[in-house]
Protein backbone atom coordinates (compact mmCIF):
# COMPACT_ATOMS: atom_id res chain seq x y z
CA UNK A 1 0.00 0.00 0.00
CA UNK A 2 1.19 3.64 -0.30
CA UNK A 3 -0.17 6.80 1.77
CA UNK A 4 -0.90 9.99 -0.32
CA UNK A 5 -0.71 13.20 1.95
CA UNK A 6 -3.17 16.40 0.62
CA UNK A 7 -3.71 19.85 2.08
CA UNK A 8 -6.51 18.16 4.29
CA UNK A 9 -7.33 14.43 3.60
CA UNK A 10 -5.19 10.87 3.35
CA UNK A 11 -5.38 9.02 0.35
CA UNK A 12 -4.45 5.36 1.26
CA UNK A 13 -3.66 3.01 -1.94
CA UNK A 14 -4.03 -0.59 -1.24
CA UNK A 15 -4.21 -3.92 -3.66
CA UNK A 16 -7.93 -5.25 -3.82
CA UNK A 17 -6.35 -8.92 -4.53
CA UNK A 18 -4.34 -8.72 -1.18
CA UNK A 19 -6.51 -6.65 1.11
CA UNK A 20 -10.29 -6.91 1.64
CA UNK A 21 -11.45 -3.13 1.79
CA UNK A 22 -14.18 -3.80 4.49
CA UNK A 23 -10.98 -5.74 6.53
CA UNK A 24 -9.26 -2.41 6.02
CA UNK A 25 -11.89 -0.40 6.66
CA UNK A 26 -11.58 -1.94 10.51
CA UNK A 27 -7.93 -2.06 11.30
CA UNK A 28 -8.17 1.98 10.28
CA UNK A 29 -10.85 2.33 12.78
CA UNK A 30 -8.98 0.51 15.68
CA UNK A 31 -6.42 2.89 14.82
CA UNK A 32 -6.00 4.66 18.29
CA UNK A 33 -5.82 8.53 18.02
CA UNK A 34 -6.10 8.82 14.48
CA UNK A 35 -7.57 12.43 14.98
CA UNK A 36 -5.02 13.38 16.81
CA UNK A 37 -1.69 13.54 15.58
CA UNK A 38 1.37 13.75 17.69
CA UNK A 39 3.72 15.75 15.88
CA UNK A 40 7.91 15.37 15.60
CA UNK A 41 9.97 18.12 16.51
CA UNK A 42 9.34 21.30 13.93
CA UNK A 43 12.69 21.53 11.83
CA UNK A 44 13.27 24.38 9.66
CA UNK A 45 14.74 23.92 6.06
CA UNK A 46 16.35 26.91 4.65
CA UNK A 47 15.67 27.25 0.71
CA UNK A 48 17.61 30.27 -0.50
CA UNK A 49 16.56 32.61 -3.47
CA UNK A 50 17.26 34.60 -5.80
CA UNK A 51 14.56 37.66 -6.35
CA UNK A 52 17.46 39.96 -8.53
CA UNK A 53 16.57 40.99 -12.47
CA UNK A 54 16.13 37.80 -14.71
CA UNK A 55 15.62 36.03 -11.56
CA UNK A 56 12.64 37.44 -10.64
CA UNK A 57 10.72 38.63 -13.68
CA UNK A 58 7.23 39.19 -11.94
CA UNK A 59 8.12 40.91 -9.36
CA UNK A 60 8.05 44.60 -10.63
CA UNK A 61 4.69 43.45 -11.11
CA UNK A 62 3.83 41.85 -7.87
CA UNK A 63 4.91 44.86 -6.04
CA UNK A 64 2.22 47.16 -8.31
CA UNK A 65 -0.56 44.64 -7.77
CA UNK A 66 0.24 45.01 -3.59
CA UNK A 67 0.98 48.75 -3.51
CA UNK A 68 4.19 48.03 -1.74
CA UNK A 69 7.78 48.17 -3.15
CA UNK A 70 9.90 45.39 -4.13
CA UNK A 71 11.41 45.20 -1.05
CA UNK A 72 8.63 45.06 1.12
CA UNK A 73 7.11 42.14 -1.24
CA UNK A 74 11.06 39.96 -0.58
CA UNK A 75 10.33 40.65 3.33
CA UNK A 76 7.26 39.67 3.17
CA UNK A 77 7.89 36.57 1.33
CA UNK A 78 10.83 35.40 2.95
CA UNK A 79 9.89 36.13 6.53
CA UNK A 80 7.44 33.28 6.93
CA UNK A 81 7.92 30.14 7.49
CA UNK A 82 5.80 27.69 4.73
CA UNK A 83 4.37 24.20 5.90
CA UNK A 84 4.61 21.29 3.22
CA UNK A 85 1.63 19.93 3.10
CA UNK A 86 1.89 17.63 0.23
CA UNK A 87 3.80 16.73 -3.21
CA UNK A 88 1.84 16.58 -5.65
CA UNK A 89 1.55 17.42 -9.99
CA UNK A 90 5.09 16.14 -10.41
CA UNK A 91 7.70 14.13 -8.40
CA UNK A 92 9.16 16.59 -5.71
CA UNK A 93 6.69 19.46 -6.09
CA UNK A 94 6.23 20.78 -3.18
CA UNK A 95 2.76 22.28 -1.80
CA UNK A 96 3.29 24.95 0.52
CA UNK A 97 1.67 27.47 2.80
CA UNK A 98 2.50 29.86 5.19
CA UNK A 99 -0.29 31.41 7.48
CA UNK A 100 -0.07 34.78 8.40
CA UNK A 101 0.02 38.18 5.63
CA UNK A 102 -1.40 36.33 2.85
CA UNK A 103 -0.70 38.37 -0.55
CA UNK A 104 -4.26 39.41 -2.14
CA UNK A 105 -3.46 38.64 -5.76
CA UNK A 106 -4.19 35.18 -7.43
CA UNK A 107 -3.03 33.86 -11.12
CA UNK A 108 -1.87 35.83 -13.80
CA UNK A 109 -4.32 37.45 -15.89
CA UNK A 110 -1.93 35.94 -19.10
CA UNK A 111 -0.50 33.04 -18.14
CA UNK A 112 3.11 31.50 -18.80
CA UNK A 113 3.13 28.92 -20.69
CA UNK A 114 6.59 27.96 -19.75
CA UNK A 115 7.67 27.93 -16.15
CA UNK A 116 11.74 27.21 -15.37
CA UNK A 117 12.14 24.57 -12.99
CA UNK A 118 13.09 26.20 -9.70
CA UNK A 119 10.60 28.91 -9.92
CA UNK A 120 8.85 29.59 -6.97
CA UNK A 121 4.61 29.99 -7.96
CA UNK A 122 3.40 32.53 -5.77
CA UNK A 123 -0.41 33.56 -4.99
CA UNK A 124 -2.48 34.43 -1.37
CA UNK A 125 -0.24 32.48 1.11
CA UNK A 126 0.76 29.80 -1.19
CA UNK A 127 4.79 29.05 -2.66
CA UNK A 128 4.94 25.99 -4.30
CA UNK A 129 8.44 25.57 -6.00
CA UNK A 130 8.67 23.77 -9.16
CA UNK A 131 10.85 21.42 -9.54
CA UNK A 132 11.71 20.94 -13.24
CA UNK A 133 10.90 22.35 -16.28
CA UNK A 134 7.25 22.66 -16.66
CA UNK A 135 4.98 23.37 -19.72
CA UNK A 136 1.67 24.24 -17.96
CA UNK A 137 -0.21 27.38 -16.89
CA UNK A 138 0.38 29.00 -13.44
CA UNK A 139 0.47 31.87 -10.68
CA UNK A 140 2.41 34.91 -10.19
CA UNK A 141 6.15 33.93 -9.49
CA UNK A 142 9.99 34.73 -8.26
CA UNK A 143 12.98 32.57 -9.47
CA UNK A 144 14.46 30.85 -6.72
CA UNK A 145 17.04 28.68 -7.05
CA UNK A 146 16.49 24.62 -8.33
CA UNK A 147 14.54 22.24 -5.58
CA UNK A 148 17.78 21.23 -4.27
CA UNK A 149 18.95 17.29 -4.45
CA UNK A 150 20.37 15.62 -1.40
CA UNK A 151 24.42 13.82 -1.67
CA UNK A 152 22.55 11.07 0.68
CA UNK A 153 20.19 9.12 -1.57
CA UNK A 154 17.45 11.38 -0.69
CA UNK A 155 15.68 12.85 -4.02
CA UNK A 156 14.23 15.92 -2.65
CA UNK A 157 15.07 18.14 -0.05
CA UNK A 158 11.32 18.90 0.45
CA UNK A 159 8.99 16.25 2.01
CA UNK A 160 5.36 16.61 3.20
CA UNK A 161 5.02 17.81 7.40
CA UNK A 162 8.52 19.71 6.79
CA UNK A 163 8.95 23.52 7.59
CA UNK A 164 10.86 25.51 5.47
CA UNK A 165 11.31 29.33 4.77
CA UNK A 166 12.73 31.25 1.97
CA UNK A 167 16.26 33.14 2.29
CA UNK A 168 17.46 35.63 0.13
CA UNK A 169 20.62 35.32 -1.77
CA UNK A 170 22.40 37.66 -3.87
CA UNK A 171 23.39 36.69 -7.34
CA UNK A 172 27.35 36.17 -6.43
CA UNK A 173 26.80 33.95 -3.79
CA UNK A 174 24.12 32.13 -5.44
CA UNK A 175 26.61 31.51 -8.75
CA UNK A 176 29.81 31.07 -6.36
CA UNK A 177 28.82 28.88 -3.31
CA UNK A 178 25.07 27.54 -3.27
CA UNK A 179 24.60 26.18 -7.33
CA UNK A 180 28.41 24.86 -7.19
CA UNK A 181 28.04 22.64 -4.29
CA UNK A 182 24.45 21.59 -5.41
CA UNK A 183 26.80 20.77 -8.95
CA UNK A 184 28.78 19.04 -7.33
CA UNK A 185 26.62 16.88 -4.91
CA UNK A 186 27.87 18.54 -1.66
CA UNK A 187 25.05 21.11 -0.65
CA UNK A 188 23.95 20.95 2.64
CA UNK A 189 20.96 23.12 3.57
CA UNK A 190 20.99 25.03 6.93
CA UNK A 191 18.25 24.40 9.19
CA UNK A 192 16.96 25.15 12.89
CA UNK A 193 14.29 24.52 15.38
CA UNK A 194 11.36 26.26 14.51
CA UNK A 195 10.26 28.16 18.01
CA UNK A 196 6.73 27.86 19.05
Amino acid sequence: GELIPTYRSLVIHYDPLRADLGELKELIAQVPHLDVTSLPKSIVTEIPVLYEGEYALDLEELARVEGKTEEEIIKIHSQSDYYVYMLGFAPGHPYTARFENPFSFKRRETPRVRIPGGSIVVQLGLSDIIPFDQLRLEHHRDHPHPCLRLPQGEPFLLKAGQWFRHVPVDKAEFMDNTKRQVELGCYQPKTYEKEG
